[in-house]
């Protein structure tokens, strides 16, 4: 076992005050201007704080003749800490004048910005959220749907963007860092060859296709990301997931245990693929299960990209 060192705990809060106050727009656009150049009809221009003009454009010809869309944002908010937030997701919910969320993600933001409007919805809440956060965008207020993680990885961006298609609202779409990402830097570097991300959740995804996918995956030689790995309800399926790829690879496979990512508690755990099939995991854990070729270097987990240096030391 290893815990994440070096981290201060409890400070997200005044890390984020101070983050938010920061005069990110003019940051943002000296950044972005000094790429515009030559980039044709995807340069960015100043139209809204973190705004790009690719996405705005994607309307603009029915704006034209029809009115101004209203605007709403869908950030993804990385593990919720002020120091992983992109410049640009902070931005966003600075400019936001009401910031829509599940419940625990609302309140890992609320700290950040307490005199905005929150509106949370519990668990399974998602289509309530995002119908309240496009009407009230399409009353003409500043609004802005936060996801953990990433917003276009299992987040509300695809929900979002097709209930705005049928009000007068345009969505810009947020990046933020995905459990992929930043639980493959606390292992150490799981993913720097293909890899698959597949959700163990079947909630929304029957049961037999999540199976195939895994199957394919694993035959495949990818390295496995495997998100929501078990709930109170669905306690043997990273079981399940293990027997797969033991059909197609060895049983001491390294793989990865990345808990409460960017949050109190974070940890990282190292085990074989025998191992991971019994290992105690939960929502806030992402699990990485290596190919052929991953090994652990210093106590690290390490996919080869292919390097000579790499096959002389393997």
């Amino acid at each position: 076992m290893f815990a994440a060192d070096g981290r201060e705990t409890g400070n997200g809060a005044a890390l984020g005050s101070r983050a938010a106050e920061l005069p990110m727009v003019e940051l943002l656009d000296a950044v972005e201007l000094r790429r515009a150049g030559g980039c044709g009809d995807f340069c960015i221009s100043h139209r809204k704080a973190g705004r790009r003009q690719g996405q705005a454009d994607f309307g603009a010809a029915e704006a034209g003749s029809k009115g101004e869309l209203r605007m709403l944002r869908v950030v993804g908010i990385g593990p919720g800490d002020a120091d992983q937030m992109t410049p640009r997701a902070l931005a966003a919910l600075r400019e936001s004048s009401v910031i829509v969320g599940y419940s625990a993600y609302v309140e890992l933001v609320r700290p950040l910005y307490p005199e905005k409007e929150f509106i949370a919805t519990a668990m399974r809440g998602e289509e309530e959220r995002c119908r309240i956060a496009v009407g009230r965008a399409a009353a003409g207020e500043e609004v802005s749907v936060i996801c953990s993680g990433d917003a276009g990885v299992y987040g509300m961006a695809g929900l979002v963007l097709t209930l705005a298609a049928r009000e007068r609202v345009d969505v810009e779409v947020v990046p933020g860092m995905t459990a992929a990402c930043t639980g493959a830097a606390l292992l150490g570097a799981p993913l720097t060859h293909d890899f698959a991300v597949i959700s163990l959740s079947d909630l929304l995804t029957p049961w037999e296709r999540i199976e195939k996918r895994l199957r394919c995956a694993a035959e495949a030689d990818f390295v496995l990301c495997l998100y929501n790995p078990m709930s109170r309800r669905r306690t043997g399926y990273l079981r399940r997931a293990c027997e797969i790829a033991m059909q197609f690879r060895s049983p001491e496979t390294p793989c990865g245990l990345a808990r409460n990512i960017g949050r109190d508690g974070e940890s990282g755990e190292i085990l074989t693929l025998e191992m991971l099939r019994d290992a105690n995991v939960d929502m806030f854990t992402t699990v990485f299960i290596g190919n052929s070729q991953t090994r652990v270097i210093g106590g690290r987990m390490v996919t080869p990209r292919g390097y000579r240096a790499e096959r002389e030391e393997g």
